[in-house]
């Protein structure tokens, strides 16, 4: 019994620390492949890079940086910047997030594929799903969770319903200038 106690604790012991020594503070790479550390290394710290792709939690800064699994923190990319999940800021040309953001989306063109809460800034921004502010020329929603405010030259809530059928809890399917729904 005791045998297998201390094999057990050693075996939790090992796994342990392999995961930790997953996790650097620093990751410079000019492609994922090219890189200080391999893709599936977990950053907590600061990444500079051409083209980096790692789970995250740090300062980002390159030309495209990419975010796998549940990363966080703040990214400044100068073309690209994409996720499958990030809380923090994204600011990039083009900001794409196949899964849920929680923070601020700010660039050219914003995409949550999942659900977004928060601040989405860019000349064109979508989301599956979304609770905040949308400030853009076009902006697009297909279905609002609890509130939203879009404020641009177009702007579309999908799950509005009715053209002033919900007033003021709602405007409208689509509106220019300001739509909302609450």
């Amino acid at each position: 019994m005791k045998r297998s106690f201390v094999a057990t604790f050693a075996l939790a012991v090992l796994a342990t620390a392999s995961a930790m020594a997953q996790t650097e503070p620093f990751q410079a790479s000019v492609t994922p492949d090219i890189a200080v550390h391999d893709s599936s290394t977990e950053i907590r710290g600061l990444t500079l890079s051409l083209w980096g792709e790692n789970p995250q939690h740090s300062l980002a800064f390159g030309i495209a940086n990419g975010m796998r699994g549940e990363s966080s923190g703040f990214s400044l990319g100068f073309l690209l910047n994409y996720a499958d999940d990030y809380r923090g800021v994204m600011w990039a040309c083009v900001n794409y997030t196949e899964g849920d953001v929680l923070g601020w989306q700010g660039a050219f063109a914003n995409y949550s594929g999942g659900s977004m809460t928060g601040l989405q800034t860019g000349w064109v921004n979508y989301a599956q799903q979304m609770k905040g502010l949308q400030l853009g020329l076009f902006n697009f929603v297909e279905q609002v969770d609890e509130t939203l405010v879009q404020v641009g030259l177009l702007n579309v809530i999908r799950s509005n319903q009715q053209w002033f059928a919900n007033f003021p809890d709602e405007v409208a399917p689509a509106m220019v200038f300001v739509n909302w729904r609450f």
